[in-house]
């Protein structure tokens, strides 16, 4: 029979084995929080292929964005208010020009200006036109 103080112990041995195991757990954790918005914008694509040659011109879509980033803790680390208006502030103007760009190419552009605000976090941004066809795009933490 196992006397009282034994037990307490083994409590104690399985309290601060669970307690560490949940810390090495939560040092894995990985959050992010994610916004959206969309502008209106007109591009074109001069080396189409014959299949799709009406890309040739300038044409207009709704570009929808979705950007996703790294935060470090669970306290409005970015603010997402905050973090969606700077980012729409990036395309100011009425309709966006982006002659050539594809979307892989805005995101890449649009993930410049993020990480040299908000460097050393994983970051993923998704463009597409009119919700239709787009990219996915994932940046490490040292992009």
């Amino acid at each position: 029979m196992l006397d009282e103080s034994h037990q307490s112990y083994d409590e104690f041995i399985r309290d601060t084995i669970r307690e560490q195991s949940r810390e090495q757990i939560e040092r894995q954790i990985k959050k992010s929080i994610w916004v959206t918005f969309q502008k209106e914008g007109i591009h074109k694509y001069p080396d189409a292929p014959d299949e799709v040659d009406f890309l040739r011109y300038p044409h207009r879509h709704i570009f929808k964005f979705k950007v996703q980033i790294e935060v470090f803790h669970g306290d409005r680390d970015i603010e997402f208010f905050i973090f969606k208006r700077w980012l729409e502030s990036l395309y100011a103007d009425n309709i966006i020009q982006l002659d050539y760009k594809s979307c892989e190419m805005i995101s890449d552009e649009l993930a410049r200006q993020i990480k040299d605000k908000y460097p050393q976090r994983w970051l993923a941004i998704d463009v597409s036109e009119d919700g239709e066809n787009g990219s996915h795009t994932e940046y490490p933490r040292e992009y």
